[in-house]
């Protein structure tokens, strides 16, 4: 018998017929493909997973049950487990919670776009972010545990800061670290140690386009829900790409979809 996780609603379920992925190179290629995913599918969010990749199907099948009664990952959430660690350690893809509270991939050809877009959340930073950002500088890559100890803060705090810091492209996930008890942590280091960082023209704009061409026809919502941007701004780039004739939109019972072309 499978253990169950229904990731998305029957409305917006969906499968693909490509071949899945059976090596981290493949995936590595299919990152740059789409140039930006989530790991798992997420409710609301029209990226492509990798999960989708892998498996052909939307719809999350996490364990099965072993002849001894214990849950073991299935091959498909086994490979997706084991590749969002070993992307990152190989430089192959960019991986955190970039986009939202959920594991986003991101080309490292787009890692300097999505850095450019963070630059606010980067102003907005508090201390503790910037005290944990600090130690990451100076102790290099370092999981929750070993940050805990040298802010001084308790996990919730740290966890809390980490994914601020994430959200703002200034740490990201390097590779799995070996504990002394319990399972392995995820080491964060400085973004702009392990990749590529600089301003770029047009950065929003070339987000905008890689949702579009990687999710088929949205709203100005789903884009924004995408790239966990504001609802307004993109609906006026969005038609501003339509004016210019680098995507077609139309209205549906009164709704705006875009779309690539």
């Amino acid at each position: 018998m499978k253990a169950r996780s229904r990731a998305a609603s029957s409305s917006t379920s969906r499968s693909t017929t490509r071949t899945p992925l059976r090596r981290i190179d493949a995936a590595a290629r299919w990152v740059d493909g789409v140039g930006l995913a989530a790991l798992l599918p997420v409710s609301d969010v029209v990226l492509p997973s990798l999960w989708e990749a892998v498996a052909g199907t939307r719809e999350v099948d996490w364990a099965v049950r072993r002849d001894d009664g214990k849950l073991e990952f299935t091959p498909e959430m086994s490979r997706c487990w084991t590749w969002k660690d070993e992307l990152p350690a190989r430089r192959l893809a960019c991986v955190g919670k970039h986009l939202g509270r959920w594991q986003a991939l991101v080309a490292p050809r787009l890692v300097p776009a999505l850095w450019t877009v963070s630059e606010e959340r980067r102003a907005a930073l508090g201390s503790l972010e910037r005290e944990v950002a600090s130690a990451v500088g100076e102790a290099g890559p370092s999981t929750g545990p070993q940050l805990r100890a040298l802010v001084g803060a308790d996990k919730k705090a740290v966890d809390k800061a980490v994914v601020s810091l994430q959200r703002a492209l200034v740490v990201t996930n390097t590779a799995l670290v070996e504990q002394q008890q319990g399972w392995d942590a995820i080491a964060v280091d400085l973004v702009e140690r392990r990749w590529r960082v600089e301003a770029v023209p047009d950065a929003e704009r070339e987000l905008v386009l890689c949702v579009l061409g990687s999710s088929g026809e949205v709203s100005a919502a789903d884009v924004a829900g995408a790239l966990g941007r504001r609802l307004k701004p993109m609906r006026e780039l969005l038609d501003r790409l339509c004016d210019e004739g680098a995507a077609a939109g139309r209205r549906l019972n009164g709704l705006a979809l875009y779309r690539s072309i």
